[in-house]
């Protein structure tokens, strides 16, 4: 108890000693122009270094609170490209704190994505970062773990090829891959209004194995999936180039083979096994 109790205090007193006046209320400001409120408090003895491999839970949000983005990602912690960057606030962060971030959106989409802003963003303004660090692995142990991993599955790429054939002639689709690998077939016509980089969008769609087994849904949710169209971390790749082909309003029945979705790794929740390919079933339902 006591030792968890010095534990606290110490992570309060590093983040105080680079504290500022921050102009939002309830927060914090760093030397370098972040402002900061912690919502959880970790380990501080657990904390990545520069060159380590994370485990993050994102929230991306508007000044009042509107989320954008929601998501768990897997990245490699980097040095700051400049200051007040996402990278710096990964850096801040232990093991189990989970904290919100107020950062500048413009840097953030043009240098961090590499990406236009969204059209509810303006020029100059800032925008909200919830992280929650949930873990983090050495880049040493990250490789060789990839390495075994990848010397146990050589196979599987040849496998899954052979999995999507028979899959497609089981079910009499003889639908053309598209130049990537993508197989993609219109179920219901949109209105012609297509979706550009930038547009945010709105999506229903429910994801499922070949053997039919569901692994996602919007529609159980009741939740549809928000996002801005051509930004990196938002969806997999053959999901944007479907997204990319489709019109307003406009439903359609994507099979998604594993190089454009998570690979020879698989999903850093675990749901989606390596080398796996993808149904999913998709409704454009709007575009703003």
């Amino acid at each position: 108890m006591v030792k968890r109790y010095l534990s606290l205090l110490l992570t309060v007193a590093v983040l105080s000693s680079c504290q500022f006046f921050s102009k939002y209320d309830g927060y914090k400001r760093t030397w370098s122009g972040l402002h900061y409120k912690l919502l959880a408090i970790g380990d501080d003895t657990q904390k990545p270094s520069i060159g380590d491999y994370i485990t993050v839970e994102l929230k991306y949000k508007t000044l009042n609170d509107s989320v954008f983005f929601s998501g768990k990602r897997r990245l490699r912690l980097v040095h700051s490209e400049y200051r007040g960057s996402i990278d710096e606030c990964f850096a801040m962060l232990s093991k189990g704190d989970r904290a919100e971030f107020i950062i500048h959106a413009e840097p953030f989409f043009h240098k961090t994505l590499q990406s236009n802003m969204p059209n509810f963003l303006k020029p100059g303004s800032d925008m909200k970062v919830e992280i929650a660090m949930l873990d983090f692995q050495s880049e040493e142990d990250y490789e060789n773990q990839k390495q075994a991993f990848m010397k146990w599955i050589e196979d599987f790429g040849d496998y899954e090829k052979e999995v999507l054939k028979q899959y497609l002639q089981k079910q009499k689709l003889s639908i053309k891959p598209t130049a990537s690998g993508l197989y993609y077939m219109r179920l219901v016509q949109g209105n012609g209004k297509k979706v550009k980089l930038g547009d945010t969008i709105v999506v229903d769609y429910e994801g499922r194995f070949l053997d039919g087994k569901f692994f996602d849904s919007t529609i159980k949710r009741r939740e549809s999936f928000q996002f801005v169209y051509g930004t990196e971390w938002q969806v997999i790749k053959g999901l944007e180039e479907a997204i990319g082909m489709m019109e307003e309003h406009e439903k359609a029945l994507v099979i998604v083979p594993s190089d454009l979705a998570f690979g020879p790794t698989g999903s850093s929740t675990g749901i989606i096994p390596p080398y796996c390919s993808l149904i999913f079933e998709i409704e454009l339902k709007k575009i703003n």
